[in-house]
């Protein structure tokens, strides 16, 4: 079973203009997940998903990986589905690793694809929420699972909502990394945005509304996704506190 990671990497995000372009401690954000991914010993193959030649020419600054898609694809799940359409590559299991995720390491894919031989279309992570302003913050996306850790909704608002106020509600966060199946990409290529997508801002609800099987394992690690400019400081300071 050959086990692919692309690193999606778009320029043009819209609540972080060329965040893509962002230097964290004293190397890109790019470089850092590039090395952690190059790290993973499950991985057959690495490169990123780019749209644009400044982020080539940043790539290439340390050596990385990438392939060119289309400006127009919406999400990074659109940029893996054209490099399997177009042949540029090819594996059994993809690994959607967003170029913007650079604190996810070997650990936290070996949760990830813990299950791979199981009969799931998607896998992705979740992280139980410690920081209760989290739970409010419409940047941080939650999951609510089955007992199987197949996924039920994802929302920017807090679920499940504590109703009567018995707060010994488990919140969990999602981490914004996936793997599918090649046939499940090549089911999504099929789908169009969806209502709960539009809605909620989040692809992965397409998912689950055209019926795909979606696992989200437990992880105890936890990530920092650079959304927004105020993440970049947050993360900048999670490198110094390691380095110290």
């Amino acid at each position: 079973m050959k086990t692919i990671c692309i690193i999606p990497a778009r320029l043009a995000s819209s609540r972080f203009p060329k965040k893509v372009l962002a230097i964290l401690g004293e190397k890109p954000m790019l470089q850092w997940v590039w090395e952690a991914a190059s790290s993973a010993e499950m991985f057959d193959e690495v490169a990123f998903a780019i749209d644009d030649h400044e982020t080539a020419r940043l790539i290439d600054s340390f050596d990385g990986k990438y392939h060119m898609t289309s400006p127009e694809c919406l999400s990074g799940t659109d940029r893996l589905i054209e490099l399997q359409e177009k042949g540029k590559i090819s594996g059994d299991i993809w690994v959607n690793w967003q170029g913007d995720e650079p604190f996810i390491h070997k650990e936290m894919i070996e949760n990830l694809l813990q299950s791979i031989d199981q009969d799931f279309d998607v896998w992705s992570l979740r992280k139980e929420i410690e920081n209760e302003e989290e739970i409010d913050d419409p940047n941080i996306v939650k999951v609510v699972t089955d007992y199987q850790d197949r996924a039920l909704y994802f929302s920017r608002a807090p679920i499940p909502y504590d109703r009567d106020g018995l707060e010994n509600i488990t919140y969990y966060k999602h981490i914004g990394i996936y793997a599918y199946t090649s046939e499940a990409l090549k089911e999504i290529s099929t789908f169009t945005p969806s209502r709960l997508e539009l809605a909620e801002g989040l692809e992965q609800l397409r998912f689950l509304e055209n019926g795909l099987d979606l696992q989200v394992h437990e992880t105890a690690h936890e990530s920092l996704g650079i959304d927004v400019p105020e993440d970049l400081a947050r993360a900048m300071d999670r490198i110094s506190s390691q380095i110290v």
